[in-house]
This record gives structure tokens, sequence and C-alpha cells, in this order.
């Protein structure tokens, strides 16, 4: 430890306060890097993480109540076949139903995902092609989805 430093609790040093009984200055525990600077910060992870707490309390709201229609109101799992769908999808507040737990619930995977390839990839190279490979899956079966729940046609022979 120099002259010009102080001890502070846990063994690391700040630079000294001229005045006595003033705090000691402590040093931010990492730099900004030229790689992540100030300027590009955006709230795009507030926004993720204020998205997941939202979504998941309205994905468990629309599950639990599709599944006590589903399975306690309209007799089980027993009466699901392709008219029971055909039936259910005829009308637009299923369809409406169906797709907003289909895009919440595909959209909330892909962003948890997301923040799990942004923790464990090491390597630049291995976090991008994972998030293009996330990116496409999700793009993809949100589509199809949604083209399957609009399209879809009871009549089908």
């Amino acid at each position: 430890m120099t002259a010009d430093t102080t001890q502070i609790g846990g063994g690391a040093t700040a630079p000294a306060q001229a005045a006595p009984g003033a705090a000691p200055v402590i040093e931010p525990p990492r730099a900004r890097t030229a790689r992540s600077p100030r300027t590009t910060r955006t709230n795009f992870e507030l926004y993720g993480w204020l998205f997941m707490r939202l979504s998941g309390i309205l994905l468990v709201v629309l599950v639990i109540t599709h599944l006590m229609i589903q399975l306690v109101l309209d007799g089980g799992v027993s009466k699901v076949s392709f008219a029971f769908v055909a039936g259910r999808w005829a009308s637009p507040f299923w369809q409406v139903w169906d797709l907003l737990m289909l895009w919440l619930a595909m959209l909330h995977g892909g962003n948890g995902l997301r923040t799990i390839i942004n923790d464990y990839a090491e390597r630049d190279a291995t976090r991008f092609w994972l998030k293009m490979l996330l990116y496409t899956a999700t793009v993809f079966t949100v589509l199809l989805g949604t083209l399957v729940i609009f399209t879809f046609d009871p009549n089908i022979s």
C-alpha cells in the first residue's frame, strides 16, 4: 500500500482523502471499455426485463384459464379432436386467445434463451450464431402458428 492510498473493507484500496473522517472514494469495479462505450447504451435490457415480468404474469393467467376451460368445463382431453378445434377456431375470440398465448410464449421463451446465450456463450461468434438460430426459430414458429390459426379450414376433406 502506498502513502497516497487508504485501505478499505475487504482489502481494497482507495485514494486517501484530504479531510480526516471523510468517506474514502471507491473506484467502480470495472471501467467501461472501447467495446461498450457509454454513448451506445440503451434501455433494451430494461425493456426485456419488464417484458419478461409482464408477459409471465399474463401467460400464467391465459394458460391457467385455457386449461380450466378446456379440461374442466369442456369435458377433458378426451373431447379434444379436429372437430373440437375447428369449432373453437370458428370464433374470433378463441383465435385471438390462442394467438396471444402463442406470441407471448414464443417471445417470452426467446427472450429468456437470449439472456442465457448472452450469459454463457463465451465467444462472440458462438453467441452471434446461437442468437441467429434462436431468432430464426422464434420468427418461423410465430409466423407459422399465426398462419395456421388464421387460415385454418375446418372443411378439409
